[in-house]
This record gives structure tokens, C-alpha cells and sequence, in this order.
């Protein structure tokens, strides 16, 4: 808007009969009187342009909560594994170390040695008391047989004796039935003898007969006294006969009778052979015993992996002391440890992607099993809710994730390291 110069004409004056005075002042201070600057217009976002930023922020939204609500995700997991404590299976004194930390070996390798040379003599004393004991049971054995022949052996003598001195019995007593008759047959003619004895003396007297028919009578009676002597002694020897075969008969029955323990006498050889093939059995383990202790003198791997040794040589090592651990690096897993709300659709074989914290590579794998309870019921001291105060807190169930074929081939992945599975639960 244009000015008069009548209202303008003032403020110059003014400005001309001040001027000395802001040159004196302008000299004693700075001039801080700001440049006038350009000024900016406002550029006008294009409709276009927000519209696409909007969309890709809604797809953006929509992408993420489909990620989060099809994926479940953990970082307290890590690598599990088998590790394999190695022991002395015996005690002794180490000889050779063949391993060092941290190296890899293949089942079967030979770790250590411990001196096997007291083993070896144990071996060959059992072997030597096995051979004794070897020879006893065949001693024994043999003793089976002959043991039980021979009792039949006597069981059929004493049988036969038997036989024999009933057998002698009776001809015995035959015999003492002959004697007692000629006994009686010599005491009759004795007594007729006598009698006619008595009648020849009468009619000697009377001189009716002649001396010699007197004679011939006296010796008649003479021999027919005679006769009844030895008829009298042949019945005492037959009595005596047959007193002798009952005495054998009683013999015989007596070892007929020893002859029928003749079982228990085969039992009893066949108990001793039974003894000494137990101790056989006894000394037979006892070798094998030894030779196992001397086969635990070499230490070998149980299984491929990485070396823990805390051995040297020299060291005295007792049996069940550990010498040394064996990490399977080919055999690893993850272990998860999951919060309960996150397993409402967590299952078996569902596909798993893990980071590794170390090298920060992903690994494939697949949900392996889901534990039985959670971590905290498997603590030395598992909570009781029970109490008074209680405060609830979101468990977390251990998962075991399997690693798909092949991913782990280098064995970079080791026990103990740490690593975030994501689960495709949808």
C-alpha cells in the first residue's frame, strides 16, 4: 500500500537526527540484525503416494500378524546331544594316552591303556585252575559208570550167595536126615546085638554053644556099638554142616542187604561229578572274568565324537573313575523350552526353522516329541501351589526338535549352544 509523503516525511527525520547516536552504539556492540531468508513453500504429498504408503503398511499389518499367528517362536532353546562318560572298568596304572581335547575319533578307537600285565597273570592262573578242575569232573565222571557197575556187580554176587547157601542148607540137612537114620539103624542093630549078647553069655554058661559062635556074638555087639558111635558122629557132623550153611546164608543175606544202597552209592558218585562241574562251571567263569578285566585294560571309543580327556599318563585310576567324555557332534538336537500357551497347536512333525546364535545360519528340521510335564516339574525342588501365596506363572514345556538329513554335515551345531526354533504351528 503506497504511503504519503507527509506521514512518511517524520519517521525519516527522526531517522537522520538519530542517526550519529546508532552509529555510536553500533560501534560499541555487534550487530545482530538477522538477514531476511527465502521463504520455503509447503510441497503437497501426491493422493497417490499416501494411498500406496497406507496399503503397504495394511499389507505389512497383515502380513506380520499372519507370520505370528501361524509361527510360534522361542529363544530359550539350544543344542542337546549325547555326551558319553568314558570309565575305568579296572584300576590301574595308565600307559599310553592316544587322544588329545577336543579331537574326533571314530567308534572303536583305541583311547588308553592301562597295564595289563597284573591281568595277565590272573588270566593265566585261571587258566590253570580250570584245567585242574577239568580234570577232577572228568575223574569224576568216569567214577559214574564204574561206580554203578560195580554195585550191580555185587547186588548180583550177593544174590548168587544167597542162592548158594540156601542151596547148602538143604543139602545139609539132607545129609543130617541120612546120618539121624543110619543113626537109627545102628542103634537098632546095637541093641539087637546086645541082646543077643546077653542070650550067648546064658548059653555059654550052660556050655549049650560053642565059644567061637560066644566070640562071634561079642564082636557083633562090639561092632554094632561101634556103629552107633560113628552114626552118632556122622549126625553131629551134618548138623554141623548145616549149622555152617546158614551161617553162609546170614552172610550173604547181609551182603545182599549192603548191596541194596548200591542207588544212593550211584546218587552219591553222580553228586560228587555234579560238585565238580559246578566248580568247573565256577573256574570256566572265573577265566572268562580275568580275560574280560584284561580286555578292559584297552579303552576304546564307544561311539564317534569329539574328545574330553582328563587323563594322563602315569595317573593310578580306580575302576568307575572317569577319564574322559565323548560328545556325538553327528547326533544333535534342540531342545525347546516352550511357554504352555504357545502348544495349543504345536504338534509332532511339524516343520521347524532354527537360527543359530554362533554362526547365524538356519537350520530345517521337524518337532521330534513334546515332554511329559514341564521343565519346572523335573527341578531338585518342584513347586508346591499348595501355599498360601500363590502366584501363577506361564510354564514352559521342553520340546525336542529334530534336525532334518543333512543340515548338520559339518557338525558345527555342538551341545550347549544356543539357537531360536520357529515352529509352522498353521
Amino acid at each position: 500500500m503506497a504511503r504519503t509523503a507527509g506521514t512518511e516525511a517524520p519517521p525519516e527525520n527522526h531517522a537522520a537526527q538519530g542517526g550519529d547516536e546508532n552509529v555510536q552504539r553500533s560501534s560499541s556492540r555487534p550487530d545482530t540484525t538477522v538477514p531476511d531468508l527465502p521463504v520455503r513453500r509447503k510441497r503437497r504429498i501426491p493422493p497417490t503416494v499416501i494411498v500406496v504408503a497406507v496399503i503397504a503398511l495394511v499389507v505389512g499389518a497383515v502380513l506380520t500378524w499372519l507370520h505370528y499367528s501361524t509361527n510360534e517362536s522361542t529363544d530359550d532353546a539350544q543344542v542337546d546331544g549325547h555326551i558319553n562318560p568314558i570309565s575305568a572298568r579296572v584300576g590301574g596304572y595308565v600307559t599310553q594316552v592316544n587322544v588329545t581335547d577336543n579331537q574326533y575319533v571314530e567308534a572303536g578307537t583305541v583311547l588308553a591303556q592301562i597295564d595289563p600285565k597284573d591281568y595277565q597273570v590272573r588270566v593265566d592262573q585261571a587258566k590253570a585252575e580250570l584245567a585242574e578242575a577239568q580234570a577232577a569232573a572228568n575223574a569224576a565222571r568216569q567214577n559214574v559208570p564204574i561206580t554203578s557197575i560195580n554195585t550191580a556187580s555185587q547186588t548180583a554176587s550177593a544174590q548168587a550167595d544167597i542162592e548158594n547157601a540156601k542151596a547148602a542148607i538143604a543139602w545139609a540137612q539132607q545129609q543130617t536126615a541120612m546120618a539121624r537114620a543110619q543113626q537109627a539103624q545102628a542103634v537098632a542093630n546095637n541093641k539087637k546085638s546086645q541082646s543077643d549078647l546077653e542070650r550067648y553069655k546064658q548059653l555059654i554058661a550052660k556050655e549049650e554053644i560053642s565059644s567061637q559062635q560066644y566070640d562071634q556074638a561079642v564082636a557083633t555087639a562090639a561092632a554094632s556099638a561101634a556103629g552107633v558111635d560113628a552114626a552118632n558122629a556122622a549126625v553131629d557132623a551134618a548138623q554141623h554142616q548145616v549149622a555152617q550153611a546158614q551161617a553162609k546164608l546170614v552172610s550173604a543175606q547181609a551182603s545182599y542187604r549192603a548191596t541194596t544202597s548200591a542207588p544212593q552209592q550211584v546218587a552219591v558218585s553222580e553228586a560228587h561229578f555234579s560238585s565238580a562241574d559246578a566248580t568247573l562251571q565256577q573256574k570256566q567263569a572265573a577265566l572268562e572274568q580275568a580275560e574280560l578285566n584284561l580286555q578292559y585294560c584297552t579303552i576304546t571309543a564307544p561311539a564317534a565324537g569329539v574328545v574330553n580327556k582328563n587323563i594322563e599318563v602315569g595317573m593310578n585310576v580306580q575302576a568307575g573313575q572317569q577319564l574322559m567324555s565323548i560328545v556325538e557332534v553327528n547326533d544333535v538336537w534342540i531342545t525347546a523350552n516352550f511357554k504352555e500357551t504357545q502348544l495349543r497347536h504345536m504338534r509332532v512333525g511339524q516343520p521347524v526353522e532354527i537360527s543359530s546364535d554362533a554362526y547365524g545360519r538356519k537350520y530345517k528340521g521337524h518337532v521330534d516329541s513334546i515332554a511329559g510335564a514341564s521343565g519346572s516339574r523335573f527341578s531338585l525342588l518342584p513347586p508346591e501351589n499348595a501355599s498360601g501365596n500363590y502366584v501363577k506363572v506361564v510354564q514352559r514345556v521342553p520340546v525336542k526338535i529334530v534336525l532334518d538329513q543333512g543340515q548338520n554335515a559339518d557338525h558345527l551345531l555342538r551341545p550347549g549352544m544356543s539357537v531360536e526354533p520357529e515352529v509352522r504351528v498353521k
